[in-house]
């Protein structure tokens, strides 16, 4: 999950393990059940509110967000980050979390119990590589392996995301996304991950919002590593999406057809603040930034005009066409529009304009449009060449008190119930929409806003730990046990 800042407002599994084979793996759909186009297009009016037959209910989390420390043995740039004074608003870190990795099992089993089919997850790099190359850990893959293995037995399809944003420091240290090397060492980290659990997963994500950990990670410096340099945030831009590339072509290598390989964006509709054309330079510059510099090189093999001359330092023979490889899906995290303002003075000359005054917020101030994301997923159809896609992120935080020990999330059951209309009616108009990952399984912690911001199906008491499914949980059940909204 991304974050709209808001300027107005234990050891190696032994042989035979769990007594799961590949054969069995297999047979239980870990690779067989994959994505294709059948059921799909003529479904999709077949009746009022009904999803086309195959249509995905999941769940997105990520590892730093969940897990805790668990017997990590080294540091990624966000524990570094997290112990900077003042960088997360209520002093909080992720050494806890909510302690996943030991309570995974419960955790599969809160998936499973709202019926859904599908749950994306990503692997912490430090885990399983402490240095980000060279030794690996395997109880790091153990762990992986055991989880993999869980959903499975649940029933449920694993969706590994490589990379959401827990960069191992020692990367950081030998200068991380700003430095080349890193697409060398994330090929071979996705090999190794590709080669460990190839046989048990056929979807897999490269990355998680490369903007977010550009732009805010390297640009603005809001987040980790918290660097503050254009020249940063650029070399970020293309070295993540060089590393992309190269990891698409080495799992290709590993699981060739057997394998579903994406990557996942946060798309944003940029207009100008205040809807005033002065503004409006400031917010295609923003959208170059956010959304082009990502979408274009991967679909068209080049960069958005108005930046392309701010990264063609960086790009050496062969770079464009490394990028520009075949995806069998586009994840699209949606939680909103965003708007720019003209401001001297601003990051790259600008800030955040203010949202239209009856635009109706969430609890972080962001605007609440679902209409927008059906503009996003008919421009991505349009522009980009009618790829497969996945929405893998919306949801919402907003204030929350428990009520006899439960959350009645009305607020949060509105909003997901809206974007789930709006995705039906852009299946109907021709989007290839194949399924919906609502964030999160439950309450986290939510980066710079530590343990202040609820964006899950279950709270946690962060006492006990102890998992509580809001109402919004038996909602979002009934919406995947019935494939209609």
């Amino acid at each position: 999950m991304h974050e709209l800042r808001r300027r107005p407002a234990a050891l190696r599994r032994p042989a035979g393990g769990n007594g799961l084979s590949r054969r069995k793996l297999l047979k239980a759909g870990a690779i067989g059940a994959l994505s294709t186009a059948a059921g799909f297009g003529k479904a999709a009016a077949a009746a009022p509110g009904r999803f086309p037959e195959g249509f995905r209910w999941g769940i997105s989390t990520s590892s730093y967000q969940i897990e805790g420390r668990g017997d990590r043995t080294a540091d990624c740039i966000w524990d570094t980050f997290a112990r900077r004074p003042g960088a997360i608003s209520d002093r909080s870190n992720a050494e806890i979390a909510c302690d996943s990795y030991h309570r995974f099992q419960e955790d599969v089993a809160l998936v499973a119990g709202a019926g859904l089919k599908a749950y994306r997850y990503s692997i912490s790099w430090p885990r399983v590589m402490p240095q980000g190359s060279g030794r690996v850990d395997p109880r790091g893959l153990d762990y992986y392996s055991r989880l993999t293995d869980r959903l499975l037995e649940a029933g449920i399809e694993p969706w590994v995301c490589l990379f959401h944003w827990d960069l191992p420091q020692a990367l950081q240290d030998r200068g991380g996304w700003t430095s080349r090397a890193i697409a060398d060492y994330f090929a071979d980290y996705a090999q190794l991950m590709a080669r460990h659990l190839g046989d048990r997963v056929g979807h897999w994500v490269m990355l998680n919002e490369a903007a977010v950990h550009a732009i805010m990670g390297h640009g603005s410096g809001e987040f980790a590593p918290g660097l503050k340099s254009e020249a940063a945030m650029y070399a970020a831009m293309h070295h993540q999406n060089l590393a992309q590339g190269r990891a698409l072509a080495a799992l290709r290598a590993v699981g060739g057809e057997r394998f579903r390989l994406g990557t996942v964006m946060s798309l944003q509709p940029v207009r100008p603040g205040g809807g005033r054309a002065e503004n409006a330079a400031a917010a295609a510059l923003w959208d170059a930034l956010w959304n082009r510099a990502f979408l274009d090189p991967l679909f068209h093999g080049r960069y958005p005009p108005l930046i392309a001359r701010s990264l063609e330092k960086l790009i050496e023979p062969g770079d464009l066409a490394t990028i520009r490889q075949k995806v069998d899906f586009l994840g699209v995290n949606y939680y909103g529009p965003v708007y720019r303002r003209v401001a001297a003075g601003g990051f790259l000359g600008g800030n955040w304009g203010a949202p239209p005054a009856d635009m109706p917020r969430t609890a972080m101030g962001w605007p609440i449009d679902p209409a927008a994301l059906s503009d996003l997923l008919l421009e991505l159809r349009d522009r980009y060449g009618d790829p497969v896609l996945y929405i893998t992120e919306n949801g919402a935080a907003f204030h929350e008190e428990p009520t006899a020990g439960r959350v009645a999330d009305t607020q949060r059951i509105a909003y997901l119930r809206d974007h789930i209309l709006v995705c039906h009616r852009a299946i109907a108009q021709g989007a290839r929409l194949r399924g919906y990952f609502v964030w999160t399984l439950m309450d986290n912690f939510e980066w710079t806003h530590g343990y202040t911001a609820h964006f899950g199906l279950a709270s946690v008491d962060r006492a006990t730990l102890k998992r509580t499914p809001k109402e919004s949980y038996d909602w979002f059940a009934k919406i995947a046990a019935s494939n209609a909204i």
